[in-house]
């Protein structure tokens, strides 16, 4: 219970640091070296690299418009000749963060609802008789509804639906090879609301001609927002005629990395484009297609449609940033870790210099002190009584040697008026008197003949 007591006890305790300077060379390089790396991490790492003095937002806005130009001819066996616009190959055509270009097609024409064979790339319109083909079943990833019949030309069930069914296959040359000189013009509006900054992409410039002219160019013109197809794609490190067979999907990223404390012209969009769609394990995978219909009515009113199976090149355009500024705020608490780190340093210094070396316990004693006010405030009250009691005596000591020295003048008086005769025994029985204070001088004063008195002694106080 004793130790108990005295372990809480000691919980109140304060303790205060004791700084001893330990002349050790190996700690001194350790400390100094980390010191320099501390320093090294804070001023290039955290305030030149990170900018840590400056308070951020990624919290961006943005807005992006797109348009694409260019034209291109077609000539195919269903439809002959046909011109494609970019209100036929862009879809949607009103422009957004995602559009796809169409670059390549299956077209079959002159659908109409009508009963016909499906199609033998569908396993579940296979059949073998009758049996095989239930009346009113859908046909799963097929065309139509199954009416009970089976075709043992085709192999395949009769069902009711948009025919003829869609069977020619994809061409293995593009047929909107000239989609590699289209052109895209990717306007974006960026903003920071912390800041109240807004910034875009294009030149701010009163020449109206400036985009008709213009080409992207990351040194000349990195304020140009129209970049020619072909280009965009080889930017992923693929061709675009190898894409624009069987589709893929192309990312654009913009970053905006603003540094507020610079000028407002130092605030440029940055470009980088990648392939989304590549998976290196399963190639089955990639490319992008889809399929869409164009309707239509005859003169009886009965409607027909143009079914399109379109390969092309999916955009995804992706917008980010951050922008910073100098503030207080951040500037102190990169300083105050800092701080931090570097006594780090010195606690670690400290765990090796009193617990991992061979003069452990040595640095410990000089390192600890344990201090009790209780007890050194008696000590000092004691030490001044003691002192209180010593000037006391001093002055009965001195007040002792001065009557002595009185005494000793009146003795001298005396002995002048008396005869030399009575005086002798009286010197040789007593003797002289000597005060027992060392700081007195003795003077002697010698004979001058036989017949004189016999010497005496006279005493003087030290002055």
């Amino acid at each position: 219970m004793a130790g108990w007591g005295l372990f809480f006890l000691s919980l109140l305790n304060y303790k205060t640091e004791k700084y001893v300077i330990a002349e050790n060379r190996r700690i001194g390089i350790l400390f100094r070296l980390y010191q320099l790396a501390v320093l090294g991490y804070i001023i290039g790492w955290v305030f030149v690299v990170k900018k840590g003095y400056q308070e951020k937002e990624e919290a961006i806005q943005s807005s992006v418009i797109t348009k694409l130009k260019g034209v291109a001819l077609t000539n195919s066996s269903q439809t002959g000749l046909h011109v494609w616009s970019a209100e036929d190959y862009v879809i949607p055509p009103n422009g957004e963060q995602v559009f796809f270009i169409v670059t390549n097609y299956i077209e079959t024409p002159n659908q109409r609802l009508r009963y016909c064979a499906e199609s033998f790339k569908v396993p579940n319109g296979r059949c073998l008789s009758d049996d095989d083909c239930m009346e009113g079943e859908t046909v799963i990833a097929g065309h139509g509804i199954k009416t009970g019949l089976c075709f043992n030309s085709t192999g395949t069930c009769e069902i009711y639906g948009w025919c003829p069914v869609e069977y020619s296959r994809r061409p293995s040359e593009p047929l909107l090879r000239e989609a590699e000189n289209f052109t895209i013009y990717i306007k974006n509006f960026i903003r920071f609301p912390k800041f109240e900054f807004s910034k875009s992409n294009v030149l701010e410039t009163s020449d109206e001609d400036y985009l008709k002219r213009c080409s992207f160019d990351s040194e000349n013109h990195p304020y140009c927002p129209i970049f020619r197809l072909g280009d965009l794609v080889s930017r992923t490190g693929h061709d675009f005629q190898d894409i624009a067979i069987k589709g893929g999907s192309v990312g654009i990223l913009i970053e905006w990395n603003c540094d507020l404390d610079k000028d407002y012209s130092q605030c440029n969009p940055e470009y980088s484009f990648t392939r989304l769609d590549m998976n290196l394990n399963n190639s089955v995978t990639s490319g992008y297609n889809f399929r869409y219909a164009r309707y239509f009515k005859d003169q009886n009113g009965e409607t027909f449609r143009t079914l399109y199976k379109v390969y092309g090149i999916r955009f995804d355009i992706i917008i980010n940033g951050k922008a910073g500024k100098f503030s207080i705020v951040p500037t102190i608490i990169a300083i105050g870790s800092g701080i931090a780190l570097l006594g780090a340093g010195a606690f670690a210094c400290d765990m090796i210099l009193l617990y991992m070396m061979n003069t452990s316990s040595f640095y410990r004693e000089r390192k600890f002190e344990i201090i009790n006010f209780k007890k050194e405030r008696t000590k000092t009250k004691d030490g001044k009584g003691g002192h209180r009691e010593r000037r006391s005596k001093k002055p009965s000591e001195e007040k002792g040697i001065g009557n002595s020295v009185k005494v000793s003048e009146e003795r001298e008086v005396v002995g002048a008026s008396s005869s030399s005769a009575e005086m002798e025994p009286s010197v040789e029985k007593r003797g002289p008197t000597v005060p027992r204070n060392a700081g007195q001088r003795y003077s002697a004063i010698p004979p001058s003949n036989a017949a004189q008195p016999r010497q005496h002694i006279t005493f003087s106080s030290q002055s």
